[in-house]
């Protein structure tokens, strides 16, 4: 028998790509079916992964607008809980539905907000899961603007990347500039690098199923980042480095941005 150390050590051989996905939203009300040029955010964002051809992707979704919008693209959604307090116990309710059978050995965890995304940036996320030892996998990009660095809107995530590696483990993540830099309490231009962490996540199945399970934790509680509940409880969380930040779509403004950038060449 697989011990589950063993498990942990194998490549994902049968991912599937999940987007949870609800109505309420008190900046963009509405958001998932928002037009864009012609077809609702939420349908764009499947169709980035679908492009990314990594395995079935399925919309988990808390209303059946949401749902009637999908199916009528061509795709699959499954209708949960509307209740669900995280996107994370969305998409492990409707894997339940869909896999109980466990085939599904990774999960992606995609945003359903980010209608711009580079499909590679799909690929990359299970890319620390088929190297090593990490339960859940993210993504990062080294932050560019002096202002990100401290804004604690963009979460950081603090990691070392090996020489010549782009995929490393996972410290801490905060909302302060973490790893310390004299620069940022100076106000000079930065020596280190600071990543910005993408909130796209690829959980090994028995991850995302001890995962969900876990009540808040004290520090994400106090941080309010729902990531810090994994590495408190002991899961390893490696990131992908990547060159590009995907938009992700919150106010009007952004869905003005995502509709120019998707517009008909």
């Amino acid at each position: 028998m697989t011990s589950p150390a063993q498990i942990s050590q194998i490549p994902p051989r049968n991912p599937i790509v999940m987007i949870p996905a609800r109505l309420a939203s008190t900046r963009l009300p509405d958001k998932p079916l928002a037009d864009i040029h012609g077809a609702p955010m939420i349908v764009h964002v499947w169709r980035r992964a679908v492009e990314a051809a990594v395995g079935p992707v399925v919309v988990a979704c808390a209303e059946e607008a949401i749902a009637a919008a999908v199916t009528a693209a061509g795709g699959r959604a499954v209708l949960t809980d509307p209740a669900h307090a995280s996107g994370s116990d969305r998409i492990f309710e409707a894997l339940s539905v869909l896999d109980p059978e466990g085939r599904h050995d990774a999960v992606v965890n995609l945003q359903g907000d980010l209608p711009t995304l580079e499909p590679a940036l799909i690929r990359a996320v299970l890319q620390p899961l088929a190297e090593g030892p990490a339960d859940i996998a993210t993504l990062v990009v080294e932050i560019s603007e002096m202002e990100e660095r401290r804004n604690p809107n963009v979460v950081k995530a603090a990691v070392a990347f090996p020489a010549g590696r782009s995929t490393a483990r996972a410290l801490y993540f905060s909302r302060c500039p973490v790893p310390w830099d004299p620069a940022d309490a100076g106000g000079q231009a930065p020596a280190q690098p600071l990543y910005h962490h993408i909130g796209i996540y690829a959980y090994r199945r028995a991850a995302l199923e001890r995962f969900v399970a876990l009540p808040p934790s004290p520090l994400e509680q106090r941080e309010r980042l729902e990531q810090l509940r994994a590495l408190e409880a002991g899961l390893r969380i490696d990131v992908a480095r990547v060159d590009t930040l995907p938009l992700g779509v919150d106010t009007p403004a952004d869905l003005e941005r995502a509709r120019a950038l998707l517009a008909p060449v």
